[in-house]
C-alpha cells in the first residue's frame, strides 16, 4: 500500500504473522511523520462480520512488543466477539507512544483516516489509553467508530454494560457451584475499583454480598468508602487472593492469575472484568484440579463490546442490556459443557466460540445480491 507524501503510510498483509499458532487476516502497519503517529491494525478473522475492537495508546518498549499485544488482542476480540453473538469479526489496534504527552487532535485524526482506508474490515472503539472523546475526534476522518460520547451521538460510557455481564456471569457461576444463582450471603474479593469496579460493586451489594476490594489508586478506594462504606478494604492483591472469600474478581490488570495465585487462593471461583487474566495457558487447568470455576474473561466481560456494537446501528440502552443480560446464559452454558466434556471452561468456550466462526462463516459463501 503507498501513500503520499502528506498521509500516513502503511504496509499491510493478507495473512498476517502468526500469534501463538494463529494466522489473522490481515495486519496493517501505520506511520505518519507529520503527527508522529505509528500505529498497527490487526484483523483476526471476519468470518462473523467486520472487525470490532478498541484502540489502545500506549508506550511500548518496542514495536515487537506493540505487535504481540495486538495479534493476542485481536484473536481474543474474535472470540469475545463470537460468543456475545454479535455479527463482528475480532480486530484491535494499538497507537505506540505515551497518551499523555503523545495523544494530539492531529494524530487522533490521522489515525481516523487510517482506519477509513481498511474500507470497513475493522471498526474502532475505547480501549486502555483512549476515550470517548478521542473516538469523537477519530469519527470526523472516519466512517467506522464506535463507543463515542453521548454528545456525538454515541453511546458514551461502556462501563456500566461491562460490569453488568460481569454480574451476570458471576450469577451463572454461583447456581453451578452452590445451586442457586445468587450471591447473597457469598464475599466477593473485587481487585481494582476503576469504573467497571466501582458499578459492579454496587451490583453486589444489592444483591446482599459482602465484599472485600484493593487497589493500588487511593482516589478510588477513597470513593469506595464514601459511596458504599459497608466494603472492606485489604492491603493488596496477595491479602486478598489468600482471604477467606467465595470469588474472586479481577477488575484491573490482566495477567493476575498465576501459578502461585492458582494455589493459594481460597475462592471457589474466579470471575472478573480484566482482560487476559490467565497469565499463561495451563493456569486455568491447575484452578479446575483444585475445583475452581474460573469463568473466562472473554465470556463475562463482553458488556462493553455489546453496548459498542449496538451503538453502530443506533444505540438503544434497554437493547444492549437485555443482550448483555445473555451472559448468564452463555456462561451457564460454557460451564455445563467443560463439566460434561471434562474441560477447563476456557475450552469449553473456545470450542463454542470456534463452532458459530466456523458454522456462520460457511454462510458467507452463499452470494447475496
Amino acid at each position: 500500500m503507498t501513500a503520499s507524501a502528506d498521509s500516513p503510510s502503511s504496509t499491510s498483509g493478507v495473512f498476517g504473522r502468526h500469534a501463538q499458532g494463529h494466522i489473522h487476516e490481515q495486519v496493517a502497519f501505520f506511520a505518519d511523520r507529520g503527527t508522529g503517529l505509528r500505529a498497527i491494525i490487526a484483523i483476526y478473522s471476519t468470518a462473523l462480520g467486520p472487525g470490532l475492537g478498541g484502540t489502545r495508546f500506549y508506550p511500548y518498549g518496542s514495536e515487537d512488543e506493540a505487535l504481540a499485544d495486538v495479534l493476542n488482542l485481536s484473536r481474543g476480540m474474535a472470540y469475545k466477539n463470537s460468543l456475545a453473538g454479535l455479527d463482528h469479526g475480532g480486530a484491535k489496534a494499538v497507537i505506540i507512544g505515551d497518551p499523555a504527552t503523545d495523544k494530539t487532535e492531529a494524530l487522533l485524526r490521522s489515525y481516523g483516516r487510517c482506519v477509513q482506508s481498511l474500507g470497513g474490515r475493522y471498526y474502532t472503539a475505547c480501549d486502555v489509553g483512549t476515550y470517548v472523546e478521542d473516538m469523537d475526534v477519530v469519527a470526523r476522518e472516519c466512517r467506522f467508530v464506535t463507543g463515542r460520547s453521548t454528545a456525538a451521538g454515541g453511546a458514551g460510557d461502556s462501563s456500566v454494560l461491562t460490569a453488568w455481564g460481569v454480574f451476570q456471569g458471576m450469577r451463572a457461576c454461583a447456581e453451578h457451584v452452590w445451586g442457586a444463582a445468587s450471591l447473597r450471603g457469598r464475599t466477593v474479593g473485587v481487585a481494582g475499583v476503576g469504573k467497571v469496579g466501582l458499578h459492579l460493586i454496587a451490583h453486589l451489594l444489592d444483591e446482599g454480598a459482602r465484599v472485600v476490594v484493593t487497589a493500588v489508586n487511593e482516589r478510588s478506594l477513597a470513593r469506595v468508602r464514601s459511596e458504599h462504606p459497608r466494603v472492606e478494604v485489604v492491603a493488596d492483591a496477595d491479602a486478598l487472593v489468600r482471604a477467606e472469600i467465595d470469588v474472586y474478581a479481577p477488575c484491573a490488570l490482566g495477567g493476575v492469575l498465576t501459578d502461585e495465585v492458582a494455589e493459594v487462593l481460597t475462592a471457589k471461583i474466579v470471575c472478573g472484568a480484566a482482560n487476559n487474566q490467565l497469565a499463561h495457558p495451563g493456569v486455568e487447568k491447575r484452578l479446575a484440579d483444585r475445583g475452581v470455576l474460573y469463568a473466562p474473561d472473554y465470556v463475562v466481560n463482553a458488556g462493553g463490546v455489546i453496548q459498542v456494537a449496538d451503538e453502530i446501528s443506533g444505540f438503544v440502552f434497554e437493547r444492549a442490556r437485555a443482550k448483555a443480560t445473555r451472559i448468564f446464559d452463555t456462561t451457564r452454558r460454557i460451564v455445563a459443557l467443560a463439566e460434561a466434556d471434562g474441560v477447563p471452561p476456557a475450552v469449553a468456550a473456545d470450542r463454542l466460540a470456534e463452532l458459530r466462526m466456523a458454522d456462520v462463516g460457511r454462510l458467507r459463501g452463499f452470494w447475496l445480491p
